[in-house]
């Protein structure tokens, strides 16, 4: 996995696979078995590319805390 650059994030809203995943710090492979399986955060697929909105990620990752 790549570090992602704090401004690479915040110039854009969408992320890439291999960006979501360093974002929420799991593996590509993880959010990929999400895409099938369910579960995993919201994404968009434009053509074959999928992206990850930024709110989405950090929403679903609120939703994870426990007390």
């Amino acid at each position: 996995m790549r570090d992602i650059a704090p401004t690479a994030a915040a110039s854009s809203p969408f992320l890439s696979n291999d960006e979501a995943a360093s974002f929420l710090r799991l593996s590509p492979r993880t959010l990929e078995k999400f895409r099938v399986t369910g579960g995993g955060p919201k994404f968009r697929k434009f053509r074959r590319r999928v992206l990850y909105a930024l709110t989405d990620l950090r929403d679903w990752a609120d939703r994870r805390i426990s007390d």
